[in-house]
């Protein structure tokens, strides 16, 4: 059962996961006061399984697609908000899963996901289906982290990696935080723009030109995660950004609003966890 005060924890998976998955958070809060968590874009392809209500995504980020009640759910990578209505008291596991190997851990590829929020139990494997229950009875973080290691690690198949080409882009656009030309990493790695833009998309899931413009949001909000008082016009200058124009029309695209009004809404929950709950 979830514990009964305010927690937060976070670990690395077992090694011969890494590759694979960034990190376990689990999450537990009471006395929720923020109606809507809006699920930010990332470069993570997201599970989230909950160990208390199903999670509620009442705005999707893909514009028509229905809302969802779901107990454990994946989130393709979006470049738009999804919105989760909160109860007053939730706990879960949220997981950052690289999009390169999804295929490899659910069965589909990030292309498939891209945009999507989807059923863990809709991917066709068995034992995933089962992985919420198990995490329901677990009797703390350290037990749970050890059956998402026992189950990841059981259900990855062996499929045909990224091209390497594919890989080094994307590492090289995570450790630039998106400020690189797209142009440049093409001729970096021998390709064509065009072929650079297909093979990406279909590994990745989103275009090249997408996933800088996520990946500069991102480190956006990392920084204003660190907290203190935030000059706006630089931040948007150090992340990439024209101006801070720039900025907040990107911020409005993305997020749904302009990042004044989401420091004021949700930062003050989130500087100091450094990770949110839902499919950011």
């Amino acid at each position: 059962m979830p514990e009964e005060t305010d927690a937060w924890a976070t670990r690395e998976p077992h090694p011969v996961l890494r590759p694979l998955v960034a990190r376990y958070i689990g999450y537990t809060q009471h006395n929720v006061t923020l109606d809507v968590h809006r699920g930010l874009p990332s470069r993570h392809v997201t599970l989230i399984i909950s160990l208390d209500r199903p999670i509620r995504i009442t705005g999707m980020p893909l514009p028509g697609e229905a809302p969802v009640s779901l107990q454990a759910l994946v989130g393709g990578l979006h470049s738009g908000p999804a919105l989760i209505a909160q109860d007053r008291f939730q706990s879960g596991l949220h997981v950052e899963l690289n999009p390169l190997g999804v295929k490899a851990l659910l069965g589909v590829s990030s292309a498939e996901l891209s945009g999507y929020v989807v059923g863990l139990e809709d991917l066709g494997s068995s034992r995933l289906a089962t992985l919420a229950p198990r995490l329901i009875d677990a009797a703390g973080w350290a037990e749970r982290f050890a059956i998402l290691d026992e189950v990841l690690a059981a259900v990855v198949c062996e499929t045909a990696g990224p091209p390497p080409e594919v890989d080094w882009a994307w590492q090289r656009m995570i450790r630039a935080g998106g400020r690189i030309r797209v142009a440049s990493l093409a001729d970096e790695v021998g390709w064509s723009r065009r072929h650079f833009g297909e093979r990406f998309r279909a590994e990745v899931g989103i275009s090249p030109k997408q996933a800088a413009r996520v990946l500069r949001f991102e480190h956006a909000g990392t920084l204003l995660r660190q907290g203190g008082r935030v000059d706006l016009a630089a931040l948007a200058v150090g992340c990439g950004y024209y101006d801070q124009a720039h900025l907040t029309n990107e911020w409005r695209a993305l997020v749904g609003c302009p990042p004044s009004v989401w420091i004021a809404e949700e930062l003050p929950f989130l500087q100091d966890e450094g990770a949110v709950p839902g499919p950011s």
